[in-house]
């Protein structure tokens, strides 16, 4: 068997995260090799680093033999290693044929010429004879999307393909066409490297299992050795360490939220009771509906159902009216959707309440300074002071500034959503203070992570989501296994449910 990947030693460390720490192991040639683990177990940047997004901080890699190390995602196309991401690289208003040849294009003195790449087309063909050139992209189904992407990938001679979860938006019958065509590649001699999250696929598809944690390589073996997806998961999760769960005192009589039949293109019939003085967790993996769920609570994306805010119906699609009913929302994007980057932290903490640092709408420079200050002091921002650029602190002081915003909107119900992504272990340990404090002071919270242990830490009540819905509640205490809330989240049956 021929290796046409040898990983070493290979780590990255991004502003003082370490992502990927000496991961080392071998891909196959020709085999489908499935790469595992949770949420920020290192699979994403290990692919980054394969494809060219980023480079390696220490370490090597060689492919076919010879040191990779290439430049860009461009360079590792030409030089065979294609990547259809979760999201997919298409421009839907462009036709078939001009997304398979877009940046594929031979040109003669800058000008495009036409009716090159034929190989492209008979790649298409050879797929899915049912997709035209002629079709707009917005016209076909994600699947048959995926389908002109690969056939992309196949036409620029790839070796290697990586799937980045393809399946997360498929149906039963798309899904087992795509493991028709993986089958055909492999075939040919074509190396697939699959990321998912749905452990039944990997029991299935995989010649060898790649598992990584905490940016640490646990193990690779050939999927013969793997007996059940109990294995995998206890290779994926290992002994989970929560730091010490303190029950709140949650008054079951006052409920603040209601969700009833809530239902989009990514959720399917939420249903689910807040009540006062309680800290409600959802877990789960990509895809599984977290962020949909925060966003339709707080009025960013629309639904069907009803949402109440203390048996008041909420209007659907109005961040503003949300703000004024008393939720106030921390976004998993904090630097693109929670802060103002190269603002001072004195104008970012007002933004959810101008009304605090204004009156007859003149903003009072001496009040916004007063207001931002108590919130440095109250939640510990390390910064110089009220006019230092947020662009410039550290991620978890960046965070404190999302919830000082929060804060200072004064509401009954936070929602978390991811709230220490990227932050360090000193930094997970004061936002999970000031989150307690807060709900010891008469708010409630929302918590939505992809990390058990933060989850199995914070919350009085877990959500476990997979595919869009709720597959169950549980209370917690002492007695929650990891590993049955990890084999819910990857598709696994309830028990006694």
């Amino acid at each position: 068997m021929e290796n046409i990947l040898e990983i070493r030693n290979v780590s990255k460390q991004f502003a003082g995260v370490r992502a990927l720490d000496d991961v080392s192991f071998d891909v196959i040639k020709g085999s489908c090799h499935c790469l595992v683990g949770e949420n920020g177990a290192g699979k994403s940047t290990l692919i980054k680093i394969l494809t060219g997004a980023h480079p390696k901080t220490s370490g090597s890699v060689k492919y076919e033999g010879r040191e990779w190390s290439p430049g860009s995602t461009r360079d590792a196309m030409h030089n065979g290693i294609g990547c259809l991401f979760q999201e997919l690289n298409v421009v839907e208003k462009l036709r078939v044929e001009e997304n398979i040849v877009l940046g594929l294009e031979k040109t003669a003195f800058g000008i495009i010429r036409k009716g090159q790449n034929p190989k492209v087309f008979e790649m298409l063909k050879r797929l899915d004879a049912s997709i035209k050139p002629s079709q707009y992209i917005e016209e076909l189904s994600v699947a048959k999307r995926q389908i002109v992407e690969m056939a992309k990938a196949l036409a620029m001679e790839s070796k290697i393909i990586i799937m980045d979860e393809p399946t997360s938006a498929l149906t039963a019958e798309e899904t087992r066409r795509l493991f028709d065509i993986i089958a055909e590649l492999k075939s040919a001699g074509i190396t697939i490297i699959y990321i998912t999250h749905r452990l039944e696929e990997v029991m299935e598809l995989a010649d060898y299992v790649t598992v990584l944690r905490d940016g640490h390589h646990i193990a690779t073996k050939p999927r013969r050795e793997i007996k059940s997806r109990q294995d995998l998961i206890q290779m994926m999760i290992g002994k989970i360490i929560v730091e010490g769960y303190v029950p709140n005192s949650v008054n079951k009589k006052v409920k603040l939220i209601e969700l009833k039949d809530v239902t989009n293109d990514k959720l399917k019939d939420i249903s689910f009771s807040l009540y006062e003085g309680e800290i409600l967790g959802f877990y789960g993996l990509i895809g599984a509906g977290k962020s949909e769920i925060a966003r339709a609570i707080f009025g960013a994306d629309k639904y069907s159902g009803k949402i109440l805010i203390e048996g008041r119906e909420l209007k659907p699609g109005s961040t503003l009216n949300t703000l004024r009913r008393g939720i106030a929302m921390a976004p998993e994007e904090r630097r693109t959707q929670g802060v103002c980057t190269m603002l001072p932290i004195a104008s970012n903490i007002p933004m959810m309440n101008y009304g605090s640092v204004s009156k007859w709408g003149i903003r009072n420079s001496a009040r916004q300074s007063a207001v931002s200050k108590k919130y440095i002091d109250a939640i510990g921002i390390a910064c110089r002071n009220e006019q230092q650029s947020v662009a410039y602190l550290s991620g978890g002081n960046q965070q404190k500034v999302v919830l000082g915003k929060c804060l200072n909107a004064n509401p009954r119900v936070l929602l978390l959503d991811e709230p220490t992504r990227g932050v360090d272990v000193g930094a997970k340990q004061e936002i999970y203070h000031i989150i307690r404090e807060l709900v010891k002071g008469g708010c409630s919270a929302i918590v939505f992570s992809s990390e058990l242990p933060e989850i199995l830490g914070l919350a009085d009540r877990i959500g476990l989501l997979f595919g869009g819905h709720i597959v169950e509640f549980l209370e917690n205490d002492a007695a929650l296994d990891s590993g049955y809330i990890m084999n819910i989240v990857t598709g696994g049956a309830v028990v006694n449910g």
